[in-house]
């Protein structure tokens, strides 16, 4: 039995793109900076693009904070904004459902070539987007730390990851706020503007899937 969790050293690595400039591939991106407005970090398979990906499964994501409600609303707003992006059809899967209750669909999980073609026929797709939250804050200091990555499941591999957190106190984070608005929303929030995605726990989720749906880039 094959084992096809993503490997330690290659979580490592995603990690490493945290402290390290990326370097640049041939045909898809491998580690990466982005350009704003983006996340500022991470992984796309140099071997695989995401256009090789008919139909991927959003997978609830894990909620390690104290605010229950929250997972459920950033998986919305991820499902939305990679909608929008149109890289892959999308189904989500809530973890109240059947589907996810008997498949287990945890972002750690270890599963044989058996299992990943079993998740594949069940869900009627080519990849999972699994992840955890790994905090959450909300008004009047916005927060936001995700895990998300990824896999294909015709080979178990990893396509793509981020880890990262957006915290409306930080610098950075603040200026692509400010882009994002500019670039996104505009008219209609004066004289707020862009303070709208540091008050509104909505309009920071969005703000932060569109950042999440800017990394997924696929080959021209």
């Amino acid at each position: 039995m094959h084992n096809l969790s993503i490997s330690r050293n290659t979580q490592y690595a995603i990690r490493t793109t945290l402290l390290f400039i990326a370097v640049a591939m041939t045909g898809c991106d491998s580690y990466h900076r982005a350009s704003t407005p983006a996340s500022d970090y991470y992984y796309l398979n140099p071997e695989k693009c995401l256009s090789s990906v008919g139909r991927a499964a959003i997978i609830e994501l894990n909620n390690n904070s104290s605010y229950p409600q929250v997972a459920g609303d950033v998986t919305e707003s991820l499902f939305l904004a990679l909608q929008k992006k149109q890289v892959f059809g999308l189904t989500v899967i809530r973890q109240a459902d059947s589907q996810w209750q008997n498949l287990q669909l945890t972002p750690d999980a270890t599963y044989s070539f058996e299992q990943l073609e079993a998740i594949r026929k069940s869900l009627k797709c080519d990849a999972v987007l699994v992840g955890t939250i790994t905090r959450y804050q909300p008004y009047p200091h916005m927060a936001i730390g995700l895990r998300l990555k990824i896999i294909d499941l015709t080979q178990g591999q990893l396509l793509w990851g981020l880890e990262q957190i957006w915290d409306s106190a930080d610098k950075t984070t603040e200026q692509h706020m400010k882009n994002y608005f500019q670039s996104q929303i505009r008219a209609g929030f004066a004289p707020i503007n862009e303070q709208l995605l540091a008050v509104s726990p909505i309009e920071f989720l969005k703000f932060v899937a569109f950042e999440v749906a800017e990394t997924m880039k696929v080959k021209k």
